[in-house]
């Protein structure tokens, strides 16, 4: 069985904002988890100085790190993101990345604004948690 991500009755729906309430993974699945990933290309160098360039190539390495697991975005269960002096605009460029990867059914979500992380120009980082059934 598959995990199951559930947007229970009596809470706000959070799909439009990118993420869901709960999610279930059944025992003996295997965890995967990815660290921290940031708007990097293969040589480590931040691609653009963009906030919004940032999160679409965040993203694409989280799909890259999970394709060397045989795995896809349809396989997260959580995310866990930080973004540098977080504001209301940059929740525009994190939910479109979020519903272009997962639809109307993404992993639940925490967002943690911060006021930098491992380097100056990394505006954006992400951890996932995936689940092979």
């Amino acid at each position: 069985m598959a995990h199951a991500i559930l947007n229970p009755d009596g809470l706000h729906n959070p799909v439009p904002f990118g993420y869901s309430h709960t999610a279930a993974v059944p025992a003996g699945t295997e965890l995967v988890l990815i660290a921290g990933q940031y708007g990097s290309g293969p040589d480590g160098a931040v691609v653009s100085a963009d906030f919004a360039e940032q999160v679409k190539q965040t993203f694409r390495n989280i799909g890259t790190a999970l394709a060397a697991h045989g795995l896809d975005l349809s396989h997260v269960v959580q995310l866990r993101t930080y973004v540098v002096n977080h504001d209301v605009s940059k929740l525009g460029p994190i939910t479109g990345a979020v519903q272009e990867g997962w639809g109307t059914n993404p992993p639940t979500q925490t967002l943690i604004g911060v006021a930098s992380l491992a380097a100056p120009d990394v505006l954006f980082e992400v951890e996932a948690l995936a689940a092979r059934p």
